[in-house]
């Protein structure tokens, strides 16, 4: 089945009762550390079912290559679960996408959640399969509260509620309004898909971009690569979310820059708005947005708004 000309299929949203599966395609994820997310999907209305590799343990993952994709194939073809939520990130998800088969989820299209690592997910089946998916909190982050900002706006996702979304102006901000798909994720694994089949086209794109622990040069870098493939002449805007614990190398001289001045440098030839700071990555904040979806960024001198529109 060829994918790459299918129209956008928006998955059905949630009706109490439906099933919920959770799995961990990437980092290793303690079965205790499950039981506050799985108590809350409960008392939202759902049921809850567990894969095998919530628990199992191969070093750093979850399990081997083979247990983690044979896991994650099995919630994508189950008919009875109509909502994946993954457990957490870590990495692992670049390692198992080609094995994954995406025939029956084309067909049947079910809303994939969540964030970090599971960006390599969200960029093949933007590239692919054209199909809108949510980029929110995991298990992981679940398990220190669900009455939260951060879960209710995963609630109102999943119950097919619009997404908007203010955000207090920024000095790097740049004014303007640009419509557009959302798409992005994490800004390391972006920058690591450039030339594979999960290579997302940015053109009339708003891209969300944040990342974690990564240094200073490598946020330049990153950026700097993005530019080089074209990935940021032509935007239609550009909402940065959490640079989070980004550190400089105590060796060397300081870097002259922050993360954010560093993006802002790397975009301010271009005619399109820019926002930071929007409340999404590896912060308290992170607010469910659903990529694939077409928004609209306006920003003016106090403040940006990233609203869904269709």
């Amino acid at each position: 089945m060829i994918f790459n000309d299918s129209p956008t299929i928006i998955p059905p949203y949630l009706k109490p009762g439906d099933t919920i599966g959770i799995t961990c395609p990437a980092g290793y994820f303690c079965l205790d550390d499950v039981q506050p997310a799985k108590a809350a999907l409960e008392l939202w209305g759902y049921k809850v079912k567990l894969g095998k590799t919530v628990g199992g343990q191969y070093y750093t993952y979850s399990g081997t290559d083979e247990e983690r994709a044979a896991d994650l194939q099995d919630m994508l073809d189950d008919p009875g679960i109509k909502t994946i939520l993954f457990g957490r990130g870590g990495y692992g998800c670049i390692r198992i996408i080609d094995r994954i088969n995406f025939n029956q989820f084309y067909l049947h299209p079910k809303w994939l959640c969540g964030y970090s690592d599971i960006t390599v997910i969200h960029s093949f089946v933007q590239a692919q399969l054209h199909i809108p998916t949510l980029h929110a909190e995991m298990c992981i982050d679940l398990k220190y509260g669900t009455t939260d900002e951060s879960a209710m706006t995963i609630q109102r996702a999943f119950r097919g509620d619009k997404l908007s979304y203010t955000v207090d102006g920024n000095v790097l901000n740049k004014k303007g309004w640009g419509e557009g798909l959302l798409i992005g994720g994490n800004l390391s694994l972006l920058v690591a898909q450039i030339g594979s089949d999960a290579d997302l086209d940015t053109d009339g794109k708003i891209l969300f971009i944040e990342d974690v622990h990564e240094y200073l040069y490598q946020i330049d870098s990153m950026m700097w690569t993005l530019k080089r493939a074209g990935k940021l002449a032509f935007l239609a805007g550009l909402a940065v979310g959490g640079m989070t614990r980004i550190q400089q190398d105590i060796t060397d001289p300081p870097f002259g820059q922050t993360a954010y001045e560093i993006i802002s440098d790397k975009v301010k030839e271009y005619n399109y708005p820019v926002c930071f700071g929007f409340p999404a990555g590896h912060e308290f904040n992170n607010f469910a947005v659903r990529l694939g979806m077409i928004h609209r960024l306006s920003i003016t001198g106090n403040h940006a708004i990233l609203e869904e529109i269709s």
